[in-house]
């Protein structure tokens, strides 16, 4: 979020936070700086068919945005935490230019951590199967099935396991995210991964 902010001076963007359920609104909102725009994305209003599960979360959000006014919306994993700014500057200059087109930004594991449109089609969100490594993949497609210019981002990692974790502890080329790396340092994760996992063998006793 604080990366948006950052990236604001050199390209319009508005930054917002997507949150559910609806009353968790206050809470949310008591956890973000100033200049940062709730919008529910419970994925409760009608759909198009094939739309489900989280898919329905971020058709809400980008609904949402595009209704406020904006020429253009993106959706931006929370599991990503050290994107580079250039990265959503990049993104937000694509989608400025004239036509209708569509910026992936895909994660090394097969996800995306950004997604944007200048219009809110059905067809990326729909028949995805989310949470598994061919959501990129099959977002391009559906992308592809609408004839519109794709844009791709560079790749960059998402945050899921003990191995992206290490990566994220160890890389220094990114977006700083000190609040990211307080917390980490707060509930001693980098000493717990680097501390021994116990394993127990059992024998069978026949």
């Amino acid at each position: 979020m604080s990366a948006a902010r950052l990236a604001a001076p050199d390209v319009s963007i508005a930054p917002y936070a997507a949150f559910a359920p609806a009353e968790c609104e206050a809470l949310v909102a008591s956890a973000l700086p100033p200049g940062i725009r709730l919008t529910l994305a419970d994925g409760t209003p009608s759909m198009p068919a094939g739309i489900e599960g989280f898919g329905r979360c971020l058709m809400h959000a980008m609904q949402a945005m595009l209704a406020d006014g904006h020429e253009s919306a993106c959706v931006l994993s929370s599991d990503s935490p050290t994107l580079p700014t250039e990265l959503l500057v990049m993104a937000a200059r694509h989608l400025a230019e004239p036509g209708d087109r569509a910026v992936l930004g895909a994660c090394a594991d097969g996800g995306y951590y950004l997604l944007g449109l200048k219009a809110a089609h059905a067809a990326p969100f729909s028949d995805i199967a989310w949470s598994t490594d061919t959501v990129a993949t099959e977002t391009r497609a559906r992308i592809s099935g609408l004839g519109l210019d794709l844009i791709e981002l560079p790749s960059w990692y998402d945050i899921d396991d003990a191995a992206s974790l290490r990566t994220l502890l160890n890389e220094r080329h990114g977006y700083p995210a000190s609040h990211t790396r307080s917390a980490i340092d707060r509930l001693g994760v980098q000493r717990g991964l680097q501390e021994p996992v116990p394993i127990a063998v059992l024998k069978n006793p026949a």
